[in-house]
């Protein structure tokens, strides 16, 4: 039986719930295009099964931030996704802040656990920073997800070289997420 990955492109498309912006992209068309990179590497390997949650660059979830996080999680929900991965982009107002980071509800957990697999793995492709993992309790696609979710902070895209690498090589971010699944489950 295929293993069942749920890729959450964050943010829509347009307001509601757009992301980022920097260096000329847009957060939400960045994560897009990954995200449809690493479903179709999922894809490839007949164990997995993907889903996305913005399966067309203009697919909109929601009237609102709370209805469009609430539409990811309902549909990753009713699929019955075994795990639950959301895409961004991080932004800071100093622009020479870079790497890679990730937020699971609780330490100890198999979402905790997956996220540092796919950091150490985005780091060894990308050659970006692992930033870590740290808890994060109050974002709703951590709470109220049923399977171990993790949201992926994959660079930042106010800093002029992640945003390159993120827009330019979408593979390598989808290659290094990949490797960390199977790092995680031991396939690797």
């Amino acid at each position: 039986m295929a293993i069942k990955i749920y890729i959450d492109q964050g943010h829509n498309p347009v307001n509601p719930n757009a992301g980022a912006e920097g260096n000329g992209l847009r957060e939400q068309d960045v994560v897009y295009r990954i995200g449809r990179a690493l479903a179709a590497r999922l894809r490839e390997d007949g164990r997995f099964e993907a889903r996305l949650s913005r399966p067309t660059a203009e697919t909109q979830l929601g009237t609102s931030n709370a209805t469009s996080l609430a539409a990811r999680v309902q549909d990753a929900n009713n699929w019955g996704a075994d795990y639950f991965i959301s895409l961004h982009t991080n932004a800071s107002s100093n622009s020479a802040a870079s790497g890679s980071e990730g937020f699971a509800f609780s330490r100890g957990t198999p979402a905790f656990a997956l996220g540092e697999d796919i950091l150490a793995q985005l780091s060894r492709i990308t050659g970006l920073r692992n930033r870590g993992m740290s808890v994060r309790t109050n974002l709703y696609v951590l709470r109220r997800t049923r399977m171990p979710a993790v949201l992926i902070e994959l660079g930042f895209i106010t800093n002029p070289g992640d945003a390159a690498l993120m827009n330019d090589s979408p593979d390598l971010f989808a290659e290094g997420i990949y490797n960390g699944i199977l790092a995680y489950l031991g396939l690797l």
